[in-house]
């Protein structure tokens, strides 16, 4: 279970947690009604299967696998108005990591400091989901009309994403591109050699990658390590606190780049920073992946969360007049199914 996570509770030791790939999980969210930050489904490499008590509207964002309603094939990042007792089941990944589930009215379980995410780390929030979980769901509400199904028929995809957001939501975010960095807090410690050596080479994911950070490796040899001088070089630091994005620097040489589950604090240096609006990508990186990183100034950094924002924010832009939705009550829920089938 995720949602936007529990920001300003750093000080406390709480991780933000949240999606990992939060642009899909908002995007799913706006496909179905949602608020951006209603909970959804987190789902990595293989996706679950679902059964809903009642029918509702799903979409599901995210890594490209496909799924199915009933066992016909639906779009990606498209509204489908599921009937009541059909089966949702999203099939393993074949491009990116991580897949979203949005149902209309969000999953209603507990909030735990302000948020329904599941902290890995912390072991704040839900357990992860396990067959015959049964999830509330919130109240359904007023639907606009471009979410109405025809009455008496079964699945019907009720709105798609224009191409650009659509990719968007798949994750497909300019895979060809080097990552975008600014320089990291510590490249006084670490000579400017650090970040020209992270820039020059090419990186490999690594299989042990989790909601924590991105592990890297190099494709060919390791770069040299810089000459520390005497100072404080790659080794250990006195703590700090932490951001995602933060692209670590252990000993070995091979960084690390933080994701939504991070901890609070760190005592690697950090060689540089993720731009913001590429921790989608990050999040959507698969072992075996190359990764290449490029610094950014600040306004470029600034330019491209703010082209993100205005592309995600006019997924839910407009507001057609309120349809009631007769006989869909706010007591549905979501029951999770077992696998029948491989992943």
């Amino acid at each position: 279970m995720q949602d936007l996570g529990r920001p300003g509770l750093s000080h406390l030791g709480v991780p933000r947690a949240g999606a990992a790939d939060a642009v899909a999980l908002r995007l799913a969210n706006a496909l179905v009604g949602n608020a951006p930050g209603a909970a959804g489904i987190e789902a990595t490499l293989a996706g679950p299967e679902l059964v809903l008590s009642h029918a509702r509207a799903v979409a599901v964002t995210g890594a490209a696998g496909g799924w199915t309603v009933g066992g016909i094939e639906v779009p990606l990042a498209a509204t489908v108005v599921v009937p009541a007792g059909e089966v949702v089941a999203v099939r393993p990944t074949q491009r990116g990591v991580r897949s979203y589930v949005a149902v209309e009215g969000g999953i209603a379980v507990p909030m735990v400091l302000g948020s329904r995410s599941s902290d890995t780390l912390s072991g704040l929030g839900p357990a992860p989901l396990s067959t015959g979980t049964s999830l509330p769901l919130g109240p359904a509400g007023e639907l606009s009309p471009w979410l109405a199904a025809p009455a008496g028929h079964g699945s019907a995809v009720v709105r798609t994403l224009p191409p650009a957001l659509a990719a968007l939501a798949l994750g497909e975010r300019a895979e060809e591109d080097a990552w975008p960095v600014l320089p990291g807090p510590h490249l006084a410690r670490l000579g400017e050699e650090a970040l020209r050596s992270l820039c020059a080479t090419t990186w490999v994911v690594a299989p042990a990658s989790d909601r924590t950070g991105v592990r890297l490796e190099a494709a060919a040899r390791p770069p040299a390590r810089p000459d520390s001088g005497g100072r404080a070089g790659v080794g250990e630091i006195p703590p700090l606190g932490m951001v995602a994005g933060a692209v670590q620097l252990p000993p070995g040489g091979s960084p690390i780049v933080l994701l939504a589950n991070h901890a609070t604090t760190g005592g690697y240096p950090v060689v540089a920073v993720l731009a913001r609006a590429a921790l989608g990508r990050a999040a959507q990186a698969r072992p075996g992946s190359a990764v290449r990183f490029r610094p950014v100034a600040l306004h470029e950094a600034q330019e491209l969360l703010r082209r993100l924002e205005v592309a995600v924010a006019s997924a839910g832009a407009g507001s057609p007049s309120p349809l009631p939705r007769a006989g869909r009550p706010g007591s549905a829920h979501a029951t999770v199914r077992p696998r029948l089938h491989g992943g």
